[in-house]
């Protein structure tokens, strides 16, 4: 009896382990995908919210939003925004401009990555239009603007994090797509990373 109710025990701890071990390798699986249906859902780690049109009331607050731009390593294009920060109201619908220019003698394929600084301000960071993470593909010379359409959620001013807080950053970082049938692999170290300058505003208001 001693022996088989041993048994018994050692045969429950193997297939304790045994759904520990495949617990643990489907969350390997399907924890990025999980994580970003997460950021998106929540605006955590500084992840901006979408939306198709905004319905939003205008609200009372008034905020500084900054544009930061960078590259990836080996990424020869020029990347900056046309101006580099923004007034704007709570519920009001901006448009800010982008711009990139690849300066080399071969077509190049890029795509961005984006967040929102403070972390906390990605889930009242609405996107109504963006070229984050679609392929950009510009040819030798070729300069293009890139409109990203936003608001800032009226909710933002019921959040006692951000009583103190009205300076907001949005930044992208442009890389180039590797092994694209579009895209020449290039490097030009003398080009500097992601100028910024003053540039004339452009922006669109609306409710």
């Amino acid at each position: 009896m001693a022996r088989r109710t041993l048994g018994q025990r050692n045969r429950n701890l193997m297939m304790m382990l045994v759904g520990v071990v495949a617990g643990m390798i489907g969350l390997a699986y399907g924890s990025v995908p999980l994580y970003e249906l997460f950021c998106k859902a929540t605006g955590f780690g500084g992840t901006p919210q979408r939306a198709d049109t905004n319905n939003s009331i205008v609200g009372s607050r008034d905020m500084i939003v900054t544009f930061n731009t960078d590259l990836g390593a080996g990424m020869p294009w020029h990347f900056r925004p046309e101006v580099p920060k923004m007034d704007v109201r709570t519920g009001v619908t901006y448009t800010a401009l982008f711009v990139a220019e690849n300066p080399t003698d071969q077509t190049v394929t890029g795509s961005a990555t984006f967040n929102v600084s403070p972390d906390v301000f990605g889930q009242y960071f609405v996107k109504v239009q963006c070229f984050c993470f679609d392929k950009q593909v510009l040819k030798p010379g070729e300069r293009v603007e890139m409109p990203v359409v936003f608001f800032l959620d009226p909710k933002l001013e019921q959040d006692p994090y951000l009583n103190k807080l009205r300076d907001v950053t949005l930044a992208y970082t442009f890389f180039q797509v590797e092994n694209d049938p579009e895209t020449a692999q290039v490097a030009v170290p003398e080009i500097r990373p992601a100028e910024a300058g003053p540039q004339p505003a452009s922006q669109a208001g609306g409710s």
